[in-house]
């Protein structure tokens, strides 16, 4: 076998017949490359794939604005009375459905138990074809960019470098190393055969 000598998750077949399409992970360095060369904004809200916006805690608290972009779903990545307390309370005199992630924004936070979770509820939302969802934690680079990143590999079928190119041409994001390991780690799962 010739990739008996290369090391572990490292090279991926795309399938055993054609070795020639292979797909590596991008080393961190190569994913900070992607997201900064890209001239995305950094409004409180834009839309980062059709029907998908990521967004700060300014926009998930101004319901005008929500509903002026039709959106049925929030997910919060950074629920809780320690980061954005807004809950499904604060939506119940709109038709909004909510899910919120208690997730705090450090490298040693492990936010991955919440990918598919976070995935399967942005799916559900796009379902309908009505539906758009907004994703925001506090500044809206981190934490809920992560779990965009996440639900586009997993439901979107794109590899990790593909979903930061999506994602970063319409916003500027950021997720912290640990994140960024997250989603290695994800892709690697998703993508290496």
């Amino acid at each position: 076998n010739i990739f008996a000598n290369m090391p572990r998750g490292l090279s991926c077949l795309a399938s055993p017949e054609v070795q020639e399409a292979k797909y590596e992970t991008p080393s961190l360095s190569e994913l900070h490359r992607l997201m900064w060369t890209k001239k995305g904004t950094n409004n409180h809200m834009d839309e980062v794939h059709p029907r998908i916006y990521i967004g700060n805690m300014y926009a998930a608290k101004d319901k005008r604005t929500l509903q002026a972009h039709n959106i049925t779903h929030v997910l919060n990545a950074a629920d809780g009375k320690f980061n954005v307390n807004t809950g499904p309370s604060f939506y119940r005199d709109t038709s909004i459905t909510y899910h919120g992630v208690e997730a705090f924004d450090m490298p040693s936070f492990d936010l991955s138990p919440f990918f598919y979770p976070a995935a399967n509820f942005i799916k559900k939302a796009l379902s309908s074809p009505t539906g758009n969802v907004f994703v925001h934690c506090a500044m809206g680079l981190s934490r809920s960019s992560t779990l965009v990143l996440a639900y586009l590999m997993i439901h979107e079928n794109m590899t990790l470098a593909d979903a930061i190119t999506t994602v970063s041409a319409n916003r500027n994001v950021s997720p912290n190393e640990g994140f960024l390991e997250q989603l290695r780690r994800l892709d690697r799962k998703l993508h290496c055969h």
